[in-house]
């Protein structure tokens, strides 16, 4: 490989504060060049998938030098920053939840780094602290990713991450006396822990091999079962498929410990489902549903009969039920079937069946008996997102209710009564009633009609001069709903607009729409967002200058297509931990996964070249004019590795014909975002909303 030249960063100023120019370090080019189908395609940063490089280091820290240096003259900074902190300064509890007669919940006292567990005897009690993970680091970056109580109550295993990466530990806690036992699982991921008797089932690899943790592929995912007191070394290997070692393996069992269920996925679409009958000593698993074209998934045992969520034969979801003794799927029977919305959560609490479907974007609830009648609806404060939380056999049920402008909020409810009252309500400083939200429907490229959520502040005019966040995600059946960010408040305060499309790819109305922005329909997505920005400029708006496009990890892929389809349509651009090397995004960590939305590039010919003439890093073009860019990464992801946003910002910086800045924000001790202490977070988005709103121009009056 060719040494690496790093050149100072050097970034020039005139007296009215305005970046002149930027010195972007060199990054050296190595001769790598790849063949598909005949297609000679040049990698020639293919040394920066290395991060763990002497070369990569010098490589990040240059440019991180360059990202602060310019940061740094961007005049309200510090004020954004300030402002963003106060207003995050607020107490945020979640729902609570009980467990062997005991109240659990977690709670931020406003700038904790990570929110904290407690418990209290009573609702009404004095809590104490149960486990304080900001006390498992000195700086924040260890997350409490996961908790799960044994069925007899004695103990907790929690599972932590280590500086966001998934890669997770899980260690057991005496419920009685809260002291952590000598119990430490490694290795696990995407796991938590299933009870099961004096023990508990997780997922996990191999060790990895050193210099490979963060970025080498991941096989062979595997299920053992640990007994408490034992060490990690004795545990048994409960079940692996040598046949499929790029596929996911995860275990559940049933509260009532009579059975076991194992869903496989990660090959397609859905998954497989497995179960054991725990009952019976010598027991196999067998096979209950195999055409992972769908999902299917144990709701909860009760009785005689197992309640699954299925969308075979049900784009928008049903809930089937089978009796235990013939779990297999073709001895299902509809119980709630497909209705005209889409089922998006389930929940059976307090002897009932609760619901949450999707309908245009937003959260409705509804309550069922056991045997699938409708009880009632429950009608939500407004438009926006909801979350239960109860136990099958206790009647107290809690849910947490919130929108773009409605902080999260507990409310305690009535199963028998339908009736609900405000059980805890954060302060948060700021005038809800100032603002308002619209939902909007706009024909995208193809005439396919789109929703898209605008928040902004009342009397807005449509002079075409206001500053539009414009976000979006589109892909693996996620769904985009309202929320509250404080982080979106100074933006408009000052006169924003945020918007949310809820693009094809997503799950916002079934599978088919999922299905529409998949492999050969990838480019609805991006003609999806793209669209959204136009309705915004032709209906008066905004403008082009005045729209910044954001999105992360497939949000970030969004973002760096659209800039390199369309960069004159926007002022800014801010790609997230993106996917950005669509040819090689399938050979690190567990890329490969994701082969069921995207198609890889070794598929076929076709596949190759519809991947090809998508991917940001190969769209970039010489001498053209990008707009604004802060690529953002993090060293610790091994989610979407690094590599993805190193190599786009390299190949940015060599094309751009220089008008706009085009940098990369590389966070350290950070992942792909899951577990962030608060001090990065607030750090991170006074950065991007900072870049965002000096790039449209805005001069906020902190």
């Amino acid at each position: 490989m060719k040494k690496v030249i790093l050149l100072v960063s050097v970034i020039m100023t005139i007296s009215c504060g305005q970046q002149k120019k930027i010195i972007y370090p060199e990054t050296a080019k190595v001769d790598t060049v790849d063949v598909y189908f005949g297609t000679e395609v040049a990698d020639p940063y293919r040394w920066l998938e290395d991060d763990r490089s002497d070369e990569t280091a010098a490589w990040v820290e240059a440019q991180n030098k360059v990202t602060n240096e310019y940061l740094s003259q961007i005049p309200f900074r510090s004020q954004l920053a300030n402002r963003m902190s106060d207003l995050y300064n607020y107490e945020k509890i979640s729902a609570p939840f009980k467990r062997h007669g005991k109240y659990y919940f977690y709670k931020n006292d406003g700038l904790q780094n990570q929110a904290v567990l407690y418990v209290q005897d009573t609702k009404d009690s004095e809590p104490r602290v149960f486990l304080d993970p900001n006390k498992l680091s000195n700086d924040g970056t260890v997350a409490l990713s996961g908790i799960s109580f044994s069925n007899d109550g004695k103990y907790v295993a929690y599972t932590i991450s280590r500086s966001g990466s998934d890669w997770r530990e899980i260690y057991v806690i005496d419920a009685a006396t809260g002291q952590t036992l000598g119990d430490h699982i490694q290795w696990a991921k995407f796991s938590g822990a299933s009870w099961q008797g004096n023990g508990f089932y997780y997922s996990a690899y191999d060790p990895p091999k050193e210099g490979s943790i963060y970025s080498g592929v991941n096989e062979n995912h595997k299920i053992y079962y640990h007994t408490i007191g034992q060490p990690q070394s004795t545990d048994k290997l409960v079940y692996e498929n040598k046949q499929y070692p790029k596929r996911f393996y995860s275990a559940s069992v049933s509260k009532d410990e009579r059975a076991m269920f194992i869903s496989e996925s990660g090959s397609s679409l859905g998954n497989r489902l497995f179960m054991k009958d725990l009952t019976k000593p010598n027991a196999s698993f067998i096979e209950i549903a195999s055409d992972d074209e769908y999902n299917y998934y144990p709701v909860e045992v009760i009785g005689n009969k197992i309640y699954f969520y299925t969308n075979n034969n049900a784009p928008k979801g049903k809930i089937a039920i089978a009796d235990f003794g013939k779990p297999a799927f073709n001895n299902w029977k509809d119980l709630i079937p497909e209705g005209e919305y889409v089922l998006d959560g389930n929940d059976v609490i307090g002897g009932k069946l609760f619901l949450t479907y999707n309908q245009d974007a937003s959260n409705h609830a509804f309550v069922y008996d056991l045997n699938g009648k409708l009880q009632h609806e429950v009608k939500l404060p407004a438009l926006g997102s909801v979350g239960f939380s109860g136990d099958k056999d206790d009647k107290e049920c809690f849910f947490t209710f919130t929108s773009f402008t409605f902080p999260g909020s507990i409310y305690s409810y009535d199963v028998d009564k339908n009736t609900y009252e405000l059980y805890r309500a954060p302060e948060v400083k700021f005038t809800p009633e100032d603002f308002v939200t619209e939902q909007i429907f706009f024909a995208s490229k193809d005439g396919t009609k789109v929703p898209m959520f605008l928040t902004y502040k009342k009397g807005l005019k449509k002079d075409g001069n206001n500053p539009v966040f414009l976000y979006g995600y589109g892909g693996f059946n996620i769904s985009l709903y309202p929320g509250f960010r404080t982080f979106r408040l100074p933006f408009l305060e000052n006169g924003g607009i945020y918007v949310q499309v809820n693009l094809r790819g997503g799950g916002e109305y079934g599978e088919e729409w999922h299905i529409a922005g998949t492999k050969m329909n990838k480019q609805n997505v991006f003609d999806d967002f793209i669209a959204a920005a136009e309705y915004l400029i032709d209906n008066q708006y905004t403008s082009p200058k005045k729209i910044a496009i954001v999105g992360g990890s497939n949000g970030g892929l969004l973002v760096g297509a659209c800039m390199t389809q369309r960069p004159e349509l926007y002022g800014a651009a801010i790609p997230q931990v993106g996917v950005m090397d669509m040819l090689r995004y399938h050979k690190f960590t567990i890329g490969w996964n994701w082969a069921s939305d995207y198609g890889t590039s070794e598929d076929s010919k076709e596949m190759f070249e519809y991947l090809y003439g998508y991917s940001p890093l190969h769209n970039l073009k010489p001498n053209t004019t990008y707009p604004p860019t802060l690529v953002t990464t993090a060293d610790h992801d091994d989610r979407v590795v690094p590599a993805h946003s190193f190599k786009f910002a390299a190949r940015l910086q060599e094309c751009s014909d220089g008008t706009n800045p085009t940098l990369i924000r590389i966070d350290t001790k950070a992942g792909h975002g899951a577990g962030k202490p608060i001090a990065k977070i607030i750090e991170e988005q006074a950065d991007i909303y900072g870049f965002i709103m000096y790039s449209l121009g805005m001069k906020p009056g902190f």
